[in-house]
Protein backbone atom coordinates (compact mmCIF):
# COMPACT_ATOMS: atom_id res chain seq x y z
CA UNK A 1 0.00 0.00 0.00
CA UNK A 2 1.46 3.78 -1.18
CA UNK A 3 2.32 5.87 1.73
CA UNK A 4 0.20 8.52 1.82
CA UNK A 5 2.24 11.80 0.76
CA UNK A 6 2.18 15.44 2.41
CA UNK A 7 -0.02 16.18 -1.25
CA UNK A 8 -2.13 13.42 -0.20
CA UNK A 9 -3.26 14.46 2.81
CA UNK A 10 -3.31 18.18 1.54
CA UNK A 11 -5.84 16.99 -0.99
CA UNK A 12 -7.69 15.15 1.52
CA UNK A 13 -8.20 17.97 3.44
CA UNK A 14 -9.06 20.18 1.40
CA UNK A 15 -11.54 17.56 0.09
CA UNK A 16 -13.84 17.20 3.30
CA UNK A 17 -13.76 20.81 3.19
CA UNK A 18 -15.15 20.78 -0.33
CA UNK A 19 -17.44 18.33 0.45
CA UNK A 20 -18.45 20.25 3.79
CA UNK A 21 -19.25 23.49 2.22
CA UNK A 22 -21.21 22.03 -0.55
CA UNK A 23 -23.63 21.34 2.17
CA UNK A 24 -24.48 24.71 2.44
CA UNK A 25 -25.05 25.72 -1.05
CA UNK A 26 -27.67 22.51 -1.02
CA UNK A 27 -29.07 24.31 2.14
CA UNK A 28 -29.79 27.44 0.33
CA UNK A 29 -30.47 25.67 -2.82
CA UNK A 30 -34.24 25.68 -2.00
CA UNK A 31 -34.78 29.26 -1.58
CA UNK A 32 -35.96 30.26 -5.18
CA UNK A 33 -33.32 32.06 -7.80
CA UNK A 34 -33.23 35.47 -8.55
CA UNK A 35 -33.68 36.51 -12.21
CA UNK A 36 -32.30 39.89 -11.52
CA UNK A 37 -29.89 39.33 -9.39
CA UNK A 38 -25.96 39.18 -10.11
CA UNK A 39 -23.14 38.13 -7.69
CA UNK A 40 -19.00 39.70 -8.24
CA UNK A 41 -16.18 38.36 -6.66
CA UNK A 42 -12.28 40.05 -8.01
CA UNK A 43 -9.42 37.74 -7.03
CA UNK A 44 -11.21 35.45 -4.20
CA UNK A 45 -12.62 38.25 -2.55
CA UNK A 46 -9.58 41.54 -3.37
CA UNK A 47 -11.86 44.46 -3.52
CA UNK A 48 -13.73 46.25 -6.31
CA UNK A 49 -11.50 45.69 -9.42
CA UNK A 50 -10.60 44.08 -12.33
CA UNK A 51 -12.77 42.93 -15.52
CA UNK A 52 -15.76 42.35 -12.98
CA UNK A 53 -15.53 46.12 -12.03
CA UNK A 54 -16.43 47.39 -15.40
CA UNK A 55 -18.80 45.11 -16.28
CA UNK A 56 -20.51 46.74 -12.86
CA UNK A 57 -19.97 49.76 -13.83
CA UNK A 58 -21.94 49.37 -17.37
CA UNK A 59 -24.86 47.67 -15.66
CA UNK A 60 -24.88 50.72 -13.34
CA UNK A 61 -24.16 53.12 -16.00
CA UNK A 62 -27.22 51.88 -18.09
CA UNK A 63 -29.75 51.64 -14.83
CA UNK A 64 -28.78 55.62 -14.10
CA UNK A 65 -30.41 55.51 -18.35
CA UNK A 66 -33.38 53.72 -17.62
CA UNK A 67 -32.68 50.51 -18.62
CA UNK A 68 -33.93 46.69 -16.72
CA UNK A 69 -32.39 46.96 -13.32
CA UNK A 70 -30.44 44.34 -11.58
CA UNK A 71 -29.44 43.32 -7.92
CA UNK A 72 -25.77 43.53 -7.74
CA UNK A 73 -23.91 41.90 -4.77
CA UNK A 74 -20.31 42.14 -4.10
CA UNK A 75 -18.23 39.41 -2.06
CA UNK A 76 -15.83 41.34 -0.30
CA UNK A 77 -12.74 40.29 2.03
CA UNK A 78 -12.46 43.83 3.47
CA UNK A 79 -16.00 45.29 4.06
CA UNK A 80 -14.82 48.39 4.64
CA UNK A 81 -13.58 48.73 0.87
CA UNK A 82 -15.89 51.51 -1.20
CA UNK A 83 -18.54 50.64 -2.96
CA UNK A 84 -20.78 51.78 -5.61
CA UNK A 85 -24.31 52.54 -3.48
CA UNK A 86 -26.15 50.93 -6.70
CA UNK A 87 -23.58 47.34 -5.47
CA UNK A 88 -24.51 45.62 -1.77
CA UNK A 89 -21.37 44.98 -0.62
CA UNK A 90 -21.28 41.45 1.33
CA UNK A 91 -18.38 39.77 3.77
CA UNK A 92 -16.80 36.87 1.31
CA UNK A 93 -17.56 34.50 4.11
CA UNK A 94 -18.58 30.62 3.31
CA UNK A 95 -21.99 31.04 4.39
CA UNK A 96 -22.39 34.33 2.44
CA UNK A 97 -20.92 33.56 -0.79
CA UNK A 98 -23.23 29.89 -0.67
CA UNK A 99 -26.41 31.94 0.05
CA UNK A 100 -25.97 34.42 -2.64
CA UNK A 101 -24.08 32.45 -5.66
CA UNK A 102 -27.24 29.50 -4.88
CA UNK A 103 -29.84 32.50 -5.02
CA UNK A 104 -28.24 34.84 -7.99
CA UNK A 105 -28.87 34.15 -11.62
CA UNK A 106 -25.79 35.06 -13.26
CA UNK A 107 -22.24 35.17 -11.41
CA UNK A 108 -19.56 37.23 -12.92
CA UNK A 109 -15.76 36.63 -11.31
CA UNK A 110 -12.00 36.81 -12.44
CA UNK A 111 -10.73 33.79 -10.47
CA UNK A 112 -11.49 30.34 -10.25
CA UNK A 113 -14.18 29.75 -7.39
CA UNK A 114 -13.38 27.51 -4.24
CA UNK A 115 -13.77 24.21 -4.44
CA UNK A 116 -17.52 23.01 -3.14
CA UNK A 117 -18.91 25.88 -4.97
CA UNK A 118 -22.73 24.58 -6.16
CA UNK A 119 -24.19 25.97 -9.58
CA UNK A 120 -27.81 24.89 -9.92
CA UNK A 121 -29.81 24.68 -13.19
CA UNK A 122 -30.37 28.37 -14.91
CA UNK A 123 -28.05 29.82 -13.46
CA UNK A 124 -24.98 31.48 -15.78
CA UNK A 125 -21.93 32.08 -15.13
CA UNK A 126 -19.44 34.26 -16.79
CA UNK A 127 -15.34 34.05 -16.29
CA UNK A 128 -13.54 37.31 -17.56
CA UNK A 129 -10.16 35.66 -16.13
CA UNK A 130 -7.39 38.44 -15.11
CA UNK A 131 -5.02 38.29 -17.54
CA UNK A 132 -5.56 37.24 -21.39
CA UNK A 133 -2.33 37.73 -23.68
CA UNK A 134 0.33 36.92 -21.29
CA UNK A 135 3.53 35.36 -20.60
CA UNK A 136 2.60 33.11 -18.31
CA UNK A 137 1.31 29.06 -18.89
CA UNK A 138 -2.30 28.55 -16.89
CA UNK A 139 -4.04 25.50 -16.27
CA UNK A 140 -3.03 22.44 -18.29
CA UNK A 141 -0.43 24.32 -20.35
CA UNK A 142 1.53 23.97 -16.99
CA UNK A 143 2.23 20.72 -17.84
CA UNK A 144 3.83 18.79 -14.84
CA UNK A 145 4.41 21.76 -12.65
CA UNK A 146 0.09 21.99 -12.37
CA UNK A 147 -0.58 21.03 -8.99
CA UNK A 148 -2.79 18.10 -8.62
CA UNK A 149 -4.77 20.52 -6.71
CA UNK A 150 -4.86 22.90 -8.92
CA UNK A 151 -6.26 20.96 -11.52
CA UNK A 152 -8.74 19.52 -8.77
CA UNK A 153 -10.46 23.39 -8.05
CA UNK A 154 -9.63 24.22 -12.11
CA UNK A 155 -11.92 21.35 -13.19
CA UNK A 156 -14.56 21.91 -10.50
CA UNK A 157 -14.48 25.75 -11.29
CA UNK A 158 -14.69 24.94 -15.20
CA UNK A 159 -17.43 22.40 -15.20
CA UNK A 160 -19.86 25.63 -14.00
CA UNK A 161 -18.40 28.28 -16.73
CA UNK A 162 -20.66 29.20 -19.09
CA UNK A 163 -19.08 31.97 -21.09
CA UNK A 164 -15.10 32.48 -20.36
CA UNK A 165 -14.08 35.42 -21.90
CA UNK A 166 -11.32 36.21 -24.75
CA UNK A 167 -9.63 39.07 -26.26
CA UNK A 168 -7.65 37.67 -29.09
CA UNK A 169 -7.72 34.58 -31.36
CA UNK A 170 -4.13 33.92 -29.49
CA UNK A 171 -5.86 33.60 -26.78
CA UNK A 172 -8.90 31.66 -27.26
CA UNK A 173 -6.34 29.09 -28.58
CA UNK A 174 -4.82 29.30 -25.55
CA UNK A 175 -7.90 28.85 -23.17
CA UNK A 176 -9.52 26.15 -24.99
CA UNK A 177 -5.98 24.21 -24.97
CA UNK A 178 -5.85 25.34 -20.91
CA UNK A 179 -8.72 24.54 -19.55
CA UNK A 180 -11.62 22.13 -19.27
CA UNK A 181 -13.98 22.63 -22.42
CA UNK A 182 -15.44 26.56 -21.47
CA UNK A 183 -17.42 28.53 -23.84
CA UNK A 184 -14.72 30.77 -25.32
CA UNK A 185 -16.14 34.32 -26.72
CA UNK A 186 -14.19 37.10 -27.92
CA UNK A 187 -14.84 40.10 -26.32
CA UNK A 188 -12.27 42.20 -25.30
CA UNK A 189 -11.15 43.23 -21.61
CA UNK A 190 -13.82 45.28 -19.76
CA UNK A 191 -10.89 46.44 -17.77
CA UNK A 192 -9.00 47.25 -20.89
CA UNK A 193 -11.75 50.31 -22.02
CA UNK A 194 -10.62 52.80 -19.84
CA UNK A 195 -7.21 52.61 -20.95
CA UNK A 196 -8.93 53.58 -24.61
CA UNK A 197 -11.80 55.65 -23.88
CA UNK A 198 -10.48 57.88 -20.81
CA UNK A 199 -6.72 58.14 -21.34
CA UNK A 200 -6.84 61.47 -21.07
CA UNK A 201 -9.01 61.99 -18.69
CA UNK A 202 -7.38 59.63 -16.49
CA UNK A 203 -3.83 61.31 -17.10
CA UNK A 204 -4.85 64.71 -15.26
CA UNK A 205 -7.27 62.87 -12.36
CA UNK A 206 -4.03 61.01 -11.03
CA UNK A 207 -1.62 63.71 -11.59
CA UNK A 208 -4.27 65.66 -9.41
CA UNK A 209 -4.97 63.10 -6.94
CA UNK A 210 -1.27 62.97 -5.86
CA UNK A 211 -0.40 66.49 -6.22
CA UNK A 212 1.47 66.17 -9.10
CA UNK A 213 2.07 68.45 -11.96
CA UNK A 214 0.26 67.92 -14.82
CA UNK A 215 3.44 67.31 -17.35
CA UNK A 216 4.51 64.73 -14.52
CA UNK A 217 5.70 61.58 -16.23
CA UNK A 218 5.06 58.83 -14.78
CA UNK A 219 6.85 55.16 -15.13
CA UNK A 220 4.46 52.05 -13.75
CA UNK A 221 6.77 49.52 -12.19
CA UNK A 222 4.56 45.88 -11.75
CA UNK A 223 6.28 43.19 -11.08
CA UNK A 224 3.67 40.16 -11.10
CA UNK A 225 2.82 37.72 -8.54
CA UNK A 226 5.34 34.75 -7.04
CA UNK A 227 4.84 31.43 -6.11
CA UNK A 228 2.34 29.28 -8.40
CA UNK A 229 2.07 26.28 -6.99
CA UNK A 230 -1.67 25.43 -4.91
CA UNK A 231 -0.17 22.84 -2.88
CA UNK A 232 2.23 25.33 -0.87
CA UNK A 233 1.73 28.97 0.93
CA UNK A 234 1.65 31.83 -1.77
CA UNK A 235 4.66 33.57 -1.44
CA UNK A 236 7.29 35.64 -2.98
CA UNK A 237 10.67 34.95 -3.91
CA UNK A 238 12.31 37.94 -2.67
CA UNK A 239 11.00 40.62 -0.78
CA UNK A 240 13.58 43.03 -1.93
CA UNK A 241 13.41 44.21 -5.47
CA UNK A 242 16.63 44.17 -7.23
CA UNK A 243 15.35 47.08 -10.11
CA UNK A 244 17.39 50.68 -9.27
CA UNK A 245 14.60 52.70 -9.07
CA UNK A 246 16.96 55.73 -9.28
CA UNK A 247 18.79 54.78 -12.15
CA UNK A 248 15.34 54.00 -14.13
CA UNK A 249 14.45 57.69 -13.17
CA UNK A 250 17.68 59.01 -14.72
CA UNK A 251 17.30 56.92 -17.77
CA UNK A 252 13.83 58.30 -18.36
CA UNK A 253 14.51 61.47 -18.08
CA UNK A 254 17.71 61.33 -20.02
CA UNK A 255 15.65 59.36 -22.72
CA UNK A 256 12.30 61.10 -22.73
CA UNK A 257 13.31 64.34 -20.50
CA UNK A 258 10.69 65.37 -18.02
CA UNK A 259 10.29 64.79 -14.05
CA UNK A 260 9.54 61.06 -13.31
CA UNK A 261 7.48 59.10 -10.91
CA UNK A 262 7.59 55.59 -10.35
CA UNK A 263 4.11 54.07 -9.23
CA UNK A 264 4.92 50.65 -7.99
CA UNK A 265 2.36 48.09 -7.61
CA UNK A 266 2.13 44.46 -6.91
CA UNK A 267 -0.10 42.04 -7.40
CA UNK A 268 -3.51 42.18 -5.21
CA UNK A 269 -2.65 38.63 -3.66
CA UNK A 270 0.68 40.41 -2.64
CA UNK A 271 0.05 43.59 -2.00
CA UNK A 272 -0.50 43.17 1.90
CA UNK A 273 2.68 42.02 2.29
CA UNK A 274 3.89 45.82 0.49
CA UNK A 275 4.92 46.92 3.93
CA UNK A 276 7.92 44.24 3.90
CA UNK A 277 9.04 44.59 0.57
CA UNK A 278 11.87 47.16 0.34
CA UNK A 279 12.61 49.74 -2.08
CA UNK A 280 13.95 53.21 -2.12
CA UNK A 281 11.84 55.71 0.27
CA UNK A 282 11.41 58.60 -2.33
CA UNK A 283 9.33 61.33 -2.80
CA UNK A 284 9.43 60.07 -6.24
CA UNK A 285 8.05 56.63 -5.50
CA UNK A 286 4.74 56.25 -4.75
CA UNK A 287 2.97 53.03 -3.49
CA UNK A 288 -0.37 52.09 -5.18
CA UNK A 289 -0.43 48.60 -4.17
CA UNK A 290 -3.65 49.80 -1.72
CA UNK A 291 -5.61 50.94 -4.62
CA UNK A 292 -7.77 48.40 -5.43
CA UNK A 293 -8.22 48.92 -9.22
CA UNK A 294 -4.81 48.94 -11.46
CA UNK A 295 -6.54 50.24 -14.25
CA UNK A 296 -7.58 53.69 -13.24
CA UNK A 297 -3.42 54.15 -12.46
CA UNK A 298 -2.31 52.51 -15.64
CA UNK A 299 -4.55 54.65 -18.10
CA UNK A 300 -2.67 57.46 -16.35
CA UNK A 301 0.94 56.10 -17.17
CA UNK A 302 3.80 57.02 -19.62
CA UNK A 303 6.05 54.03 -19.22
CA UNK A 304 5.32 50.80 -17.95
CA UNK A 305 8.09 48.20 -16.46
CA UNK A 306 6.80 44.74 -15.74
CA UNK A 307 7.94 40.93 -15.92
CA UNK A 308 6.10 38.44 -16.94
CA UNK A 309 2.54 40.25 -16.21
CA UNK A 310 0.17 40.41 -18.71
CA UNK A 311 -0.52 44.66 -17.64
CA UNK A 312 2.63 44.37 -20.18
CA UNK A 313 0.31 43.88 -23.31
CA UNK A 314 -2.62 46.08 -20.96
CA UNK A 315 -0.34 48.95 -20.88
CA UNK A 316 0.85 48.42 -24.90
CA UNK A 317 -2.72 49.03 -26.32
CA UNK A 318 -2.21 52.77 -25.12
CA UNK A 319 0.86 52.59 -27.41
CA UNK A 320 3.37 53.43 -24.71
CA UNK A 321 6.73 52.24 -24.29
CA UNK A 322 6.74 48.73 -22.32
CA UNK A 323 9.64 47.22 -20.87
CA UNK A 324 10.52 43.94 -19.07
CA UNK A 325 12.86 43.43 -16.31
CA UNK A 326 13.39 39.86 -16.08
CA UNK A 327 16.23 38.84 -13.31
CA UNK A 328 15.06 35.82 -11.98
CA UNK A 329 14.25 34.03 -15.37
CA UNK A 330 15.49 30.93 -14.34
CA UNK A 331 14.12 30.38 -10.86
CA UNK A 332 10.53 32.05 -12.44
CA UNK A 333 10.73 29.14 -15.31
CA UNK A 334 10.66 26.40 -12.82
CA UNK A 335 7.95 27.06 -10.43
CA UNK A 336 5.66 28.26 -13.56
CA UNK A 337 6.78 26.37 -16.68
CA UNK A 338 8.30 27.62 -19.89
CA UNK A 339 6.68 31.26 -20.87
CA UNK A 340 4.16 31.16 -24.18
CA UNK A 341 6.25 32.91 -26.43
CA UNK A 342 9.45 32.48 -27.36
CA UNK A 343 11.50 35.13 -26.27
CA UNK A 344 12.46 36.32 -30.34
CA UNK A 345 8.88 37.07 -30.55
CA UNK A 346 8.26 38.96 -27.84
CA UNK A 347 7.42 42.81 -28.66
CA UNK A 348 9.31 44.52 -25.82
CA UNK A 349 12.51 44.85 -24.89
CA UNK A 350 13.57 43.06 -22.24
CA UNK A 351 16.80 43.38 -19.82
CA UNK A 352 18.29 41.13 -17.13
CA UNK A 353 19.67 43.76 -14.61
CA UNK A 354 19.73 47.51 -14.51
CA UNK A 355 22.53 48.16 -16.90
CA UNK A 356 20.61 46.38 -19.70
CA UNK A 357 17.11 48.06 -18.58
CA UNK A 358 19.34 51.58 -18.72
CA UNK A 359 20.67 50.27 -22.55
CA UNK A 360 17.44 49.44 -23.74
CA UNK A 361 15.57 52.45 -22.21
CA UNK A 362 18.46 54.94 -23.86
CA UNK A 363 18.23 52.81 -27.48
CA UNK A 364 14.56 52.97 -27.76
CA UNK A 365 12.82 53.67 -31.10
CA UNK A 366 9.65 54.52 -30.84
CA UNK A 367 8.80 53.72 -34.38
CA UNK A 368 10.12 50.05 -34.54
CA UNK A 369 8.63 49.34 -31.17
CA UNK A 370 5.32 50.34 -32.67
CA UNK A 371 5.61 48.40 -36.04
CA UNK A 372 6.53 45.52 -34.07
CA UNK A 373 3.61 45.86 -31.60
CA UNK A 374 1.25 46.60 -34.39
CA UNK A 375 2.62 43.50 -36.42
CA UNK A 376 2.08 41.32 -32.78
CA UNK A 377 -1.92 42.66 -32.87
CA UNK A 378 -2.44 41.59 -36.13
CA UNK A 379 -0.85 38.03 -35.68
CA UNK A 380 -3.05 37.21 -32.93
CA UNK A 381 -6.02 38.55 -34.01
CA UNK A 382 -6.71 41.47 -30.78
CA UNK A 383 -9.61 42.61 -30.20
CA UNK A 384 -9.36 45.56 -27.60
CA UNK A 385 -11.58 48.56 -28.85
CA UNK A 386 -12.69 49.92 -25.67
CA UNK A 387 -16.33 48.15 -26.50
CA UNK A 388 -15.59 44.93 -24.29
CA UNK A 389 -17.90 46.27 -21.95
CA UNK A 390 -20.85 46.59 -23.52
CA UNK A 391 -20.49 43.39 -25.25
CA UNK A 392 -20.54 41.74 -22.29
CA UNK A 393 -23.46 43.64 -21.08
CA UNK A 394 -25.52 42.57 -24.31
CA UNK A 395 -24.24 38.30 -23.02
CA UNK A 396 -26.12 39.19 -20.10
CA UNK A 397 -29.23 41.16 -21.39
CA UNK A 398 -29.85 37.82 -23.29
CA UNK A 399 -29.46 35.60 -20.37
CA UNK A 400 -32.93 34.32 -19.16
Amino acid sequence: MRKMTSEDKYIRKRRIKAKASKLLYYMFGILPIHKNKITFSAFEGAGYCCNPKYIAEGLIANQRKGDARYELVWLVNDINKEFPPEIKKVKNTLWNRAYHLSTSKIWVDNARKNWGTRKRKGQFYIQTWHGPVGFKPVGRLRGELFSKIGELVSVADAKNIDVLLSNSDWCTDKWKRSFWGELVIKTGSPRCDILINKRESQYRKIREEFDLKPDSKIVLYAPTFRGGSQNKKREVFAEEFTIDFNLLRQSLHQKFGGEWYIFVRLHPQLALRMQKAKFSKSEYVIDISYKDDLYEYLAAVDVAVTDYSSVAFDAAYMKIPVFLYVDDYKEYVEDRGELLWRYEEIPFPIATNNKELTEKIIEFKYDNYMKKLQDTFENIGLLEDGNATERVLDIIKTIK
